[in-house]
C-alpha cells in the first residue's frame, strides 16, 4: 500500500504542477495579445480627420512630428468672402442707423411724460368731487338765464294784476319737516322746472365724475403705449443690422461645412478601426482555454486517480517503498517536496 499510494500522490502531484505551467503559459500568451490588441487599437484610435472641399470652402489641417493633429482651418470660398464683405458695409450703415434711433422716437417719450402728468391732474379728484364740480359749473351757466326768467315772470303777474296771489300751501309733515310754501301757479310751474333741472344735473354730475376718472387712466395708459412704441421703435431699429450679420453668418456656416465633414468622417474612421483592431487581435477564452489544455498532465491526474493504474506499477516495483514519497524512482523524474519544481532524477 505504500508504494500504491506514492505512485498515486506522486502521479497526481506531477500532473497538477504541468498542467499549473501549462495555464501560466497561456495567462502569459493571452496577456500578451491583450497587450498588442491595446497598443494597436490606440494606433487606429488616433483621430485622423480627413481633407475636404466644396463648392463654398476648403479645409486644412496640420500635424506634428508625431503625427497628432496640432491645427486645424477652413478657407472661405472667394465669392462668399466678397458677400461678406458687401454685408459687412451694409451692417455698418445698419448699425449706424440704430444709434439714431434714439434721437428719433424722442417724441413719443416726451408725448407719454406730458400724458402722465394730464391724467394725473385729472385722477387727483375723486368722482364725487368730480361730480360736484360739474354740478357747480352748470348752475353757474344756467344762474343768468334763470334769473332773467323769473323777472320775465314777475313782470307778466305784476301787469296782470296778480302779482300777490299765493295758492298750494301746505301743512307740516308728519315727520315734523315743513310744508310746501303757498305761491302762484306760475311760480310753482317755474319752481318745479328747476327742481327737475337741477335732479337731472345731479344724475349727469355722477357720470360727469366717474368719467373724469376713466378719462384720467386713459389718458395714462396712452402715455404708456407711446413709451412702449419708442421703445419698442429703438428695438426694431437693430433689425435691419441683424439681419445683415445673419446673412454674414450662414455664409461663414457654408465655408464651415468642410471642416465639419473633415472631422466627422475622421472620427468615424477612428472608432471602426478601434474596434475592427480589437475583434481581430483580442484574445477569446477558447483560445486561453486551448492553450492552458496539457493532455499529458491531464493523463497523469486521471491515471493517479485511478486505484487500479497504483496497484499494477505497486506490483511492478515488489512493493518496494518510494524514497521521500515524492520521487518516482526508476523513471528518471520526480517533484521538489520543498519548491514544488519538477526535477529530472536518475537514482534508483
Amino acid at each position: 500500500m505504500g508504494v500504491e499510494a506514492a505512485v498515486i500522490g506522486g502521479g497526481q502531484m506531477l500532473g497538477g504542477y504541468l498542467q499549473g505551467k501549462s495555464a501560466e503559459r497561456a495567462a502569459r500568451t493571452q496577456a500578451d495579445a491583450q497587450m498588442k490588441a491595446a497598443q494597436l487599437a490606440a494606433e487606429e484610435a488616433r483621430f485622423r480627420p480627413v481633407g475636404i472641399t466644396t463648392r463654398f470652402g476648403q479645409s486644412q489641417f496640420q500635424t506634428g512630428p508625431d503625427g497628432r493633429v496640432s491645427g486645424a482651418g477652413y478657407t472661405l470660398d472667394p465669392a462668399l468672402r466678397a458677400y461678406q464683405d458687401r454685408f459687412m458695409g451694409l451692417a455698418g450703415g445698419g448699425l449706424s442707423q440704430a444709434e439714431m434711433a434714439q434721437q428719433q422716437f424722442a417724441p413719443l417719450q416726451q408725448g407719454a411724460q406730458g400724458l402722465f402728468g394730464l391724467g394725473q391732474q385729472y385722477l387727483a379728484q375723486s368722482p364725487q368731487q368730480a361730480a360736484q364740480q360739474y354740478i357747480a359749473g352748470q348752475q353757474e351757466l344756467l344762474a343768468p338765464s334763470r334769473e332773467r326768467e323769473m323777472a320775465q315772470l314777475q313782470n307778466r303777474l305784476f301787469n296782470t294784476g296778480r302779482g300777490g296771489l299765493s295758492v298750494g300751501a301746505t301743512s307740516a309733515r308728519p315727520s315734523g319737516a315743513a310744508g310746501l310754501g303757498a305761491a302762484s301757479p306760475e311760480l310753482e310751474a317755474y319752481y318745479n322746472a328747476i327742481a327737475q333741472q337741477d335732479a337731472g344735473l345731479a344724475a349727469q354730475a355722477m357720470q360727469a365724475g366717474q368719467q373724469q376718472t376713466a378719462f384720467g387712466a386713459g389718458l395714462l395708459g396712452t402715455g404708456g403705449n407711446l413709451l412702449t412704441q419708442g421703445y419698442g421703435g429703438q428695438a426694431a431699429a437693430l433689425g435691419p443690422y441683424e439681419a445683415y450679420l445673419q446673412q454674414m453668418k450662414q455664409l461663414e456656416a457654408l465655408g464651415q461645412q468642410p471642416l465639419d465633414l473633415g472631422i466627422n468622417i475622421g472620427a468615424k474612421g477612428q472608432s471602426n478601426a478601434a474596434a475592427q483592431a480589437m475583434l481581430s487581435t483580442g484574445p477569446s477564452r477558447e483560445s486561453f482555454a486551448a492553450n492552458a489544455f496539457n493532455p499529458f498532465a491531464t493523463a497523469l491526474t486521471q491515471a493517479g486517480q485511478n486505484p487500479a493504474f497504483g496497484r499494477g506499477l505497486s506490483n511492478l516495483f515488489g512493493g518496494k517503498p518510494a524514497v521521500s514519497g515524492f520521487d518516482v524512482r526508476g523513471y528518471g523524474a520526480g517533484i521538489n517536496p520543498y519548491s514544488g519544481e519538477f526535477m529530472g532524477s536518475t537514482e534508483f
